[in-house]
């Protein structure tokens, strides 16, 4: 998926210079890739089944596997959290670097915790939950999980890769963020809404993300976000600094506890325990039909 997005985006920009140009070029490359995605996905699973069923199975499990990020999602926070803990600030601030967009050279220990939470928080929804919502939506409509869950992987990278509202990508990337936008909508309410529950105090969290999550101009990272924090009772969002420019996002959530190592274990438990949740309402549902 990154070779045929860093191929296209090659061409379009070389050769494209009109707003309308790339923004054409932009849906050629996302369409082609997430039907293509799919399709491939598809054919390879049917193709599998047809020699076995038991190769089958395993080739559409490796295939869906490899889309949910959980595991190195984990494996990220702790390469920052290790030498913090260590107070390496150097190599924390270091490897922190390697996971966001922000500059990362004069954050403070606290910054860089809040860093990691802010990454766990949004992308637990890309990269874990909307996955599993897709592959469900694939079981229940009959053509499998592993077609979805590539197709939205597919929009999730062109969305990461190009889905910028600077140049070069503004117009390349205009019609990917667009989508995946809408894609991730319904499986980040849904995550919202589970991790309320987990919460214990449902009606607080939901007024805090009603507080402030509608604060953010992003229709899902503000919500996602913002359940984390209210959930562990922490505050996110406020000043980072991108290429020298300082951008004042929004607070989220109340700043009633400080965000510790131990905080962002217990946000990675929580996108453990949703994506289980999840897993087994879907097993049980399909059980019964």
């Amino acid at each position: 998926m990154g070779w045929f997005i860093s191929l296209g985006s090659k061409i379009s920009l070389n050769n494209y210079q009109q707003k309308w140009q790339r923004r054409i070029g932009g849906i050629i490359i996302s369409l082609s890739l997430i039907i293509g995605s799919g399709l491939v996905g598809w054919l390879i699973v049917k193709t599998a089944y047809g020699v076995n069923t038991w190769l089958g199975i395993g080739v559409e499990t490796i295939l869906i596997s490899s889309c949910f990020a959980g595991k190195s999602l984990r494996q990220a926070a702790e390469n920052v959290l290790n030498p913090l803990r260590e107070n390496d600030i150097a190599i924390a601030r270091s490897n922190l670097s390697m996971y966001v967009g922000r500059e990362t050279a004069q954050l403070s220990p606290d910054e860089i915790l809040r860093a990691i939470l802010e990454t766990v928080g949004e992308n637990s929804v890309d990269g874990v939950t909307a996955p599993l919502f897709y592959a469900i939506v694939g079981i229940g409509i009959g053509i499998g999980a592993a077609p979805l869950v590539l197709a939205y992987k597919a929009s999730s990278t062109l969305d990461s890769m190009i889905g910028y509202r600077r140049e070069p990508y503004q117009d390349l990337g205009w019609f990917p963020a667009q989508l995946e936008d809408r894609l991730t909508w319904i499986p980040c309410r849904l995550t919202v809404a589970t991790l309320a529950i987990f919460s214990g105090k449902p009606q607080e969290v939901l007024a805090i993300c009603r507080r402030d999550a509608i604060k953010d101009p992003s229709p899902n990272s503000g919500w996602s976000e913002c359940v984390y924090a209210a959930t562990l009772g922490v505050q996110l969002g406020g000043s980072n600094k991108y290429q020298g420019v300082t951008i004042n996002k929004p607070t989220l959530g109340n700043p009633d506890q400080k965000i510790t190592p131990q905080t962002i274990t217990r946000a990675m438990n929580l996108t453990r325990y949703c994506f289980l949740t999840w897993l087994g309402i879907a097993t049980l549902v399909s059980s019964l039909f």
